[in-house]
């Protein structure tokens, strides 16, 4: 099943679930969409910032390290708290070993506590760096950052029991939006897949292993 599909068959139980209250989920993407969030997102033959990150056990990990000996794969998500989110990273971990074969490290960034990133690599099995971009900070340099809008925000908390300000450890209520990114061993993008739809907007890994091809060792 790919990973569009298995994310279909869960938006479609969030809709039989919340009923005429999934419209606070939409109606928040679609103003997000018109607000021209990521009209300035990164783009393909353009250089990546250089970051340093910790891991969820608070290893530093650097840009800079990480494409020393190969292309790139980053993963912008949500949060633990997200099946879409769980979805694509199971995804891309399945993928992982052809994504090795081609010489490319995969890393996953969220702005979640540490703690979070742990239980996000326990229970998918995850076994490439969940890294903690504490504020959006790197995710802003990437252009995908935005604002959970109040109504959802009030969904969050009080249907889905989710705070994502204590999640987060600060209350700004920024999220990124999903988005992965191939870049090579000179720090240029070469796959930028960003969508505001983060049900359905996700990317195949297949797109992903696709990229690396032309960029592998």
């Amino acid at each position: 099943m790919s990973v569009k599909q298995a994310a279909a068959e869960i938006k479609a139980k969030a809709q039989e679930t919340l009923g005429e209250k999934f419209s606070v989920i939409a109606d928040d993407m679609e103003r997000v969409r018109t607000a021209g969030t990521i009209d300035g997102a990164l783009k393909v033959g353009q250089s990546a910032p250089e970051f340093t990150l910790p891991d969820a056990f608070g290893n530093k990990v650097s840009l800079a390290a990480l494409i020393a000996n190969g292309p790139l794969v980053i993963s912008f998500y949500r949060g633990e708290w997200c099946p879409f989110c769980n979805i694509e990273l199971r995804g891309l971990q399945e993928a992982l070993p052809r994504m090795e074969s081609l010489g490319a490290t995969l890393v996953a960034l969220s702005p979640e506590k540490p703690d979070h990133g742990i239980v996000m690599t326990e229970k998918n099995k995850l076994t490439f760096p969940v890294l903690r971009d504490f504020g959006n900070e790197v995710a802003r340099q990437f252009g995908i950052v935005f604002q959970v809008g109040q109504e959802l925000r009030s969904l969050s908390k009080n249907v889905f029991k989710n705070d994502i300000a204590q999640r987060n450890g600060e209350d700004s209520y920024e999220l990124p939006v999903p988005a992965t990114y191939v870049i090579d061993k000179t720090g240029v993008i070469r796959l930028a897949h960003v969508d505001v739809d983060y049900m359905l907007g996700r990317v195949e890994p297949e797109t992903v292993v696709a990229a690396l091809g032309p960029i592998a060792k």
